[in-house]
């Protein structure tokens, strides 16, 4: 295995080790009234996605990023756990104060491999539809985020909320300071090709 890919299997072992303790029961659904829209999203229990499969990575020196949305649109699409985890984080926070009822939400978790790395929560930005973003709201998950420093290989967490301006159904690029990425285009492929399986997975099972 190659060194890169140990950090990230790290990273997002960290991460789903602290989110299972935010699991609720099965059939509590997390996601926003702007989530009506889309139309004919499959039934949860039935996507087979990781988290990581829907999420936006990217590096900066010895900082690593992921960014997951908290929208059904995405998170329906998971592995039922995965999707209990992501959906309870949603509902913890959709109504936290400084969260507007309309924002889109993401999951943001901060790693490295080197002792005392700082980091800078505001430089967290999103262009969608031409226009960047920054976050209206960050609500803190971890405890120690507020310090903006990581300790050797422990992730740092907070709830990003962004206004409704964001389109999870277009391109969408994640920027960090200087660098950045636009591979959304094929994590939404790959959404929307598990919500055309998904929806038949329920249709077999009288679920559809």
């Amino acid at each position: 295995m190659r060194p890169t890919a140990q950090v990230f299997l790290a990273f997002m072992l960290v991460v789903g080790s602290y989110m299972s303790g935010c699991a609720v029961p099965p059939g509590m659904e997390g996601g926003s009234a702007a989530t009506d829209s889309f139309e004919r999203l499959p039934p949860p229990g039935h996507g087979t996605l990781r988290q990581e499969e829907i999420s936006l990575s990217l590096t900066s020196g010895a900082l690593r990023i992921l960014v997951t949305p908290l929208e059904e649109s995405a998170t329906r699409v998971t592995a039922p756990d995965t999707y209990r985890r992501l959906s309870s984080m949603s509902n913890a926070h959709r109504n936290a104060p400084g969260i507007e009822e309309s924002a889109t939400l993401f999951l943001v978790s901060f790693f490295s491999e080197q002792p005392d790395e700082r980091f800078v929560p505001e430089e967290v930005q999103l262009v969608s539809r031409g226009i960047r973003l920054r976050p209206t709201s960050i609500v803190a998950v971890t405890p120690s985020w507020g310090e903006r420093r990581l300790r050797q290989r422990v992730t740092e967490m907070a709830v990003y909320a962004f206004s409704s301006n964001v389109d999870l159904e277009s391109d969408l690029t994640l920027a960090y300071g200087l660098e950045q990425t636009a591979a959304w285009s094929v994590i939404l492929r790959r959404i929307q090709a598990e919500r055309a399986r998904a929806r038949a997975r329920a249709g077999r099972s009288g679920n559809g």
